[in-house]
């Protein structure tokens, strides 16, 4: 078991400069790629962009960094751009929320490894699609995420991995 992402997320608490400054890197990446995604018809809906670095800096940085990037990306995003959509907020919240901790759950349990960002992505995407079924009771919006948005999950699942791989091996050099 790798416990690397366990061990170095001790640095991040709330009381730590550095905690902020990951998030506000990671939030920034969460504002511009889901901007370039736009400029493709269906650009968000397909990849997904919101959630890429929710799920970098929960696995490199631990779940408070994680948290400050999932709450803050979505609303900075809406505030400045109009997307997402504030209808479409709460179910991006749960999402990014549930991201956040299935990806601490899953790390303590397993340490960092492809099978727990695997496991992290679909499990928020499952909580997300039960929370947005509930919102509405419409099967078809809750799903769209998974229908539409595939290609977005295998991209968080690979690039994801390695981004934080690489996160991780850059700060050991």
């Amino acid at each position: 078991m790798n416990n690397t992402a366990v061990l170095s997320n001790t640095r991040f608490t709330f009381r730590s400069y550095r905690t902020y400054l990951a998030a506000l890197a990671f939030i920034a990446g969460n504002v511009i790629v889901p901007q370039l995604c736009h400029l493709i018809p269906r650009g968000g809906l397909i990849f997904l962009p919101i959630y890429f670095f929710t799920l970098v800096a929960s696995f490199r940085c631990g779940w408070k960094a994680g948290l400050l990037t999932a709450v803050l990306s979505p609303l900075v995003n809406c505030a400045f751009f109009g997307m997402p959509p504030v209808a479409a907020l709460p179910a991006i919240l749960i999402k990014s929320v549930s991201l956040v901790f299935l990806a601490e759950l899953l790390s303590r349990k397993m340490g960092f490894s492809l099978l727990s960002v695997a496991l992290a992505v679909v499990g928020y995407q499952l909580i997300g699609s039960i929370f947005e079924f509930f919102l509405d009771f419409n099967l078809a919006h809750a799903l769209q995420d998974i229908r539409i948005g595939w290609p977005g999950i295998l991209i968080q699942i690979v690039l994801g991995y390695l981004a934080v791989k690489l996160l991780f091996r850059w700060k050991q050099s």
